[in-house]
C-alpha cells in the first residue's frame, strides 16, 4: 500500500499547508466582562487580563482564533460574548 502511494506522485496532505492567505478573514469576537472577578481563582483572572479585560463592563475585540475561543470558554460565566 505505502509504494502506491508513492509512485502515484501527489502529495495528498500538500494541501493541507499551503493556505489563501487572502481568503484567511478571521471573525471578530467582542468580549465583554458580565460579572465580577472578586472571589474568583487567580487562573480566571490571570486569563481575564491575557484577553485584556481589566473591569466590570469593560470590552474587548479580538479575533476568534482557537486560543481565543478556549480563553473564552475558561471563563463564559464571567463574560458576554458577540459576533461583530
Amino acid at each position: 500500500m505505502h509504494s502506491l502511494w508513492r509512485n502515484t506522485g501527489v502529495c495528498r496532505w500538500k494541501k493541507c499547508l499551503t493556505a489563501d492567505v487572502n481568503n484567511n478573514k478571521m471573525a471578530k469576537i467582542r468580549i465583554t466582562q458580565v460579572r465580577s472577578r472578586n472571589g474568583r481563582p487567580e487562573r480566571q483572572k490571570r486569563t481575564l487580563d491575557a484577553l485584556g479585560i481589566r473591569k466590570l463592563n469593560h470590552s474587548v475585540e479580538h479575533e476568534a482564533t482557537p486560543q481565543i475561543i478556549g480563553m473564552v470558554n475558561k471563563i463564559r460565566h464571567l463574560v458576554r460574548v458577540e459576533n461583530i
